[in-house]
């Protein structure tokens, strides 16, 4: 294999005779990759250049400006700026700064009320001021094509079109990240070798490449095409289906010699939902153990549970400070 496959998911947005074969096709590519790229997914280029954008001219302010909106300021709901090295992947620093972002909740909603992490009002820089509007649609359009591609999984499953909505996804976590990357640095990646730990992820690229992903002959490159949505399978749709939908390692290094920029949303199970081997599934005996030793089919418990348990990782001095050991539970 020597690229991912790309995927036209317009029939399947538009429902009739051309769903069942777009389906088939995102089946074959969760089985064997666990990537694809999707186009037809009915965000025109102009919104992400829009976005692009904003983001450029946010990520060229100075360190102190971007400061103001730190996650340190962002409390339980865990959003707002890192710096680059702030996030670590693997245990290792990455090679990159980035903006958290999620759905929009007010403060009277009650899971704002209640405290439950990565839920609340996200921070928003004054400058620039087209950023705030621009990624709360970005949020919205892009998770609408999430529900169409669970869809197609679904579909190729055997399972009803609808079944990951009405189970797992009617109210789904979001969160929507944009990250800037300088150019590569000897001995250091972008972000590490891992898997995602949710359901599926919908990448928009700047055009400058970086994302490595690894397949059964080797590690290929995926192409920065704006226009295109990269998708890839978490864990727990690896979970769901036994091991065949495949959580793929990856990887990225801005080798470009200008900074990149990626926006990942990450469309995850809802909060409260407990994340089970589909129906009808058994489990898949693998040639080899997964990457990192961990079992995926071990772990049982709310998706909420699991989710502020790797994110503990990822930024763990700041999660002490921000959500505690009340939070995990140890």
């Amino acid at each position: 294999m020597r690229s991912i496959p790309v995927i036209d998911v317009a029939p399947l947005r538009a429902g009739g005779t051309g769903s069942s074969a777009v389906a088939a096709a995102i089946d074959a590519a969760c089985r064997d990759v666990g990537f694809f790229a999707i186009t037809g997914h009915g965000i025109e280029l102009p919104a992400f250049e829009r976005l692009r954008r904003a983001a450029a001219a946010f990520f060229a302010l100075p360190e102190a400006v971007k400061g103001e909106v730190a996650m340190a300021h962002g409390g339980r709901a865990w959003r707002g700026w890192f710096p680059v090295g702030g996030e670590l992947t693997s245990g290792q620093p990455d090679l990159k700064e980035g903006l958290y972002f999620g759905l929009e909740l007010p403060s009277e909603d009650p899971r704002v009320r209640a405290g439950v992490p990565l839920h609340g009002p996200n921070l928003f820089p004054a400058e620039p001021v087209e950023l705030r509007p621009l990624v709360l649609e970005w949020i919205e359009r892009v998770t609408a094509v999430g529900h169409v591609v669970m869809q197609g999984i679904a579909m190729g499953l055997g399972l009803p079109p609808e079944w990951f909505r009405e189970h797992l996804t009617g109210d789904p976590v979001v969160l929507f990240r944009i990250f800037h990357y300088p150019p590569a640095q000897p001995g250091r990646w972008g972000v590490a070798e891992h898997t995602d730990y949710g359901l599926l992820t919908l990448l928009a690229q700047d055009g400058h490449d970086g994302l490595e992903v690894e397949t059964s002959s080797g590690w290929i490159e995926v192409p920065a095409r704006p226009g295109e949505l990269v998708c890839n399978l978490g864990d727990m749709l690896d979970r769901l289906t036994g091991g065949r939908h495949r959580s793929t390692r990856h990887r990225v290094r801005n080798r470009s010699g200008a900074g990149r920029l990626s926006f990942p949303l990450f469309f995850d199970p809802s909060w409260e939902a407990e994340v089970p081997r589909l129906p009808g599934i058994d489990l898949l005996e693998r040639p080899d153990p997964r990457w990192d030793g961990a079992d995926l089919q071990a772990w049982s418990g709310r998706y909420g549970e699991y989710l502020t348990a790797k994110v503990s990782r990822v930024f763990p001095e700041l999660f002490a400070a921000q959500l505690g050991r009340d939070v995990v539970g140890d």
